[in-house]
């Protein structure tokens, strides 16, 4: 993982200086989701640490969970689809559920790179300063690894669920399914990275093998089931209710 310089303190003060409306971060902390668009935007861009890859790829996803529920939303209440009408309950609600689990993986991601730049600049001058951080190496980047591990599995809901509403709902909105569908993808590739990249400096063959077996078979799902979206949006077809 690179380092990336100064961490959580900075970060806070320029979200309060972004969003005038934040209360003081002394009693509630300020996070990602209180920035203004713009403010998040210039925020990572700037050389701040956080937000970084990890961040911006939860960000991403949240905007695909929003297409999902909006898409879901516009087709309640029309008889056109009125066959489809449980799943339009539940992707409204799910969709809404993934955008805000994904806005607060933006933050835990930024926490928990925190935690790992944190634990590179422990002193490392004496044999027992080295071993404490080595220790807190491996058990930050343990954590590192552990938060894109959650966003690359709630994009495989993200992007079932997009796939799902291709053919069961408003047809003037399939397009933003396809969005839906591709902004989930570009995120579970992000996070699965992020995954990848840290493995190594958790110090343990065993598990680093097995987080890489799941992450990409996660991956995989994601990805065939982000072109199972596309490909039905494509071809236009009107498809049956699902079972159950």
């Amino acid at each position: 993982m690179p380092e990336r310089g100064p961490q959580r303190g900075r970060v806070r003060d320029r979200i309060a200086t972004y969003n005038r409306e934040v209360p003081d971060d002394s009693t509630t902390g300020a996070r990602f989701r209180e920035l203004t668009l713009g403010g998040f935007v210039e925020l990572l861009a700037s050389s701040e640490p956080v937000p970084g890859g990890g961040s911006a790829s939860a960000v991403a996803a949240a905007l695909g969970a929003s297409l999902v529920a909006m898409v879901a939303s516009l087709s309640q209440g029309r008889a056109k689809y009125a066959a489809h009408a449980a799943l339009h309950e539940r992707a409204v609600g799910r969709g809404h559920a993934l955008a805000t689990r994904f806005l607060d993986l933006a933050d835990e991601d930024a926490d928990a790179y925190a935690e790992f730049a944190r634990a590179m600049k422990l002193p490392r001058d004496t044999a027992e300063e080295q071993a404490a951080r080595s220790e807190a190496l491996r058990a930050t980047a343990r954590g590192a690894a552990q938060v894109p591990m959650l966003m690359v599995e709630a994009c495989v809901e993200l992007v079932t669920l997009a796939e799902a509403l291709v053919g069961r709902s408003n047809v003037n909105a399939s397009s933003d399914l396809n969005v839906a569908a591709m902004l989930g993808e570009a995120a579970a590739r992000g996070a699965a990275e992020n995954v990848i990249v840290n493995l190594p400096a958790i110090g343990d063959e065993s598990y680093a093998g097995e987080a890489t077996v799941r992450v990409k078979t996660l991956l995989d799902d994601v990805e065939t089931t982000a072109a199972a979206a596309r490909e039905a949006v494509l071809s236009g077809v009107v498809r049956e209710p699902l079972a159950g």
